[in-house]
């Protein structure tokens, strides 16, 4: 057996650690010297490199992965758990793609191999800082709270004996300090002009698409899932549950929406499940799906996005869904806040009693909220007449 003076050769050839003066195998790892066991026994040595390598490649302080569930098998379950909600429709295509990416900071912060149960609040508070490094106050509290929901899956799925402690540091922004955010970002809504010169460049059957965001309050999503059921084209109403929420939705439409709807030429569905939406992509798939790799496409969005770049109207928090945004705020002029509320499909607060108890909203009050609205995007400028002398 060698002795700390006789250095023993490698193993093999390509045997990654190297014999230490001090008696113990080691490697050099971003600029610092660490060992992995006594020259006696390159085996364990080895096996211990392998089971901390990622760690310390990561400038993380590795731990004991002895049994128990690893970082990697919780986001693995939690996100199957979160796709078979998606095939069920009980989650939005948008929020998987948000868990999936909230995932992979996980497993680029803690690495594969760590045991859950040696997650410190100290490593959630090193999260923290790196997130606000490069995050907004929205951003940043979107993601802590995504984190929040992964790690509580875990012990909600008995797959921890535990809860996790995220300890103090580990929380949301303020109220306060979202509001400041706010205040200072310019407004994430259209006004009319923008709108008709919109509409004008448009063609279907995104046209079709713009009209109902800013007739109904439609997002992406919405638009995406609209099944052909949900129109009446003769009686010019459209009654569709918000997908998000199943909250009840009902909404009369203009007639600019209902010729745009009927001028609609829709490709062939590629499955037969999507044979009863009302849009389609020449490649017969829905503007909103998550492809086979997982990825979230947003093909609404996408070709929003991109004319409004062609008409030179693209500005920080306009999208698709500022149709949605600039709807509620026109229409809340309109002095009828449960119609709108109802149109847009806004799921009553728990202490709404007014909502729990109410069975019914008038047509009247709803078509007058569309047609308060039709009047502001579709109103001539006014024109000075001559004075007589």
């Amino acid at each position: 057996m060698a002795n700390k003076t006789e250095k023993p050769k490698k193993p093999y050839t390509d045997f990654p650690l190297f014999p230490h003066a001090t008696g113990r195998w080691a490697k050099k790892i971003r600029g610092k010297q660490h060992y992995f066991g006594p020259w006696n026994d390159p085996d364990a040595a080895l096996k211990k490199y392998l089971t901390q390598r990622d760690e310390l490649q990561a400038g993380r302080t590795p731990r004991s992965t002895s049994g128990g569930l690893t970082v990697r098998d919780m986001v693995n379950r939690f996100l199957t758990a979160k796709q078979y909600l998606v095939e069920t429709q009980e989650l939005m295509p948008r929020t998987f793609r948000d868990y999936h990416t909230t995932c992979e900071l996980i497993i680029d912060h803690f690495g594969k191999s760590l045991a859950v149960s040696d997650v410190q609040t100290a490593d959630f508070e090193k999260l923290r800082a790196k997130f606000a490094k490069t995050r907004g106050l929205v951003s940043l509290g979107n993601v802590v709270r995504m984190v929040r929901i992964v790690f509580k899956y875990a012990f909600d799925a008995d797959l921890i004996e535990r809860p996790i402690k995220f300890g103090p540091g580990f929380k949301l922004p303020s109220k306060k300090a979202l509001r400041t955010v706010r205040n200072s970002r310019p407004r994430r809504m259209f006004e009319a002009v923008e709108l008709q010169q919109i509409l004008k460049a448009a063609d279907q059957p995104l046209k079709a698409m713009i009209l109902l965001g800013i007739n109904c309050g439609f997002g992406q999503t919405d638009i995406s899932r609209l099944p052909r059921a949900a129109l009446n084209l003769e009686t010019g109403w459209a009654n569709f549950p918000r997908p998000k929420t199943a909250v009840e939705r009902r909404c009369p439409l203009w007639k600019e929406t209902i010729a745009a709807l009927k001028s609609l030429k829709r490709p062939n569905p590629k499955v037969e499940s999507d044979a009863g939406l009302v849009f389609i992509t020449k490649y017969g798939a829905p503007f909103v799906r998550i492809n086979e790799k997982g990825t979230v496409i947003d093909a609404v969005g996408l070709e929003f996005g991109k004319l409004l770049r062609e008409l030179k109207l693209k500005r920080m928090g306009l999208n698709f869904y500022a149709l949605r945004h600039t709807f509620e705020t026109i229409a809340g002029d309109s002095r009828d806040q449960v119609a709108v509320d109802f149109i847009m499909g806004h799921a009553p607060g728990s202490d709404d009693m007014a909502a729990v108890y109410r069975e019914r909203i008038g047509n009247e009050r709803l078509v007058a909220v569309t047609e308060f609205l039709h009047r502001w995007l579709f109103a001539k400028p006014k024109t000075a007449t001559k004075k007589t002398e």
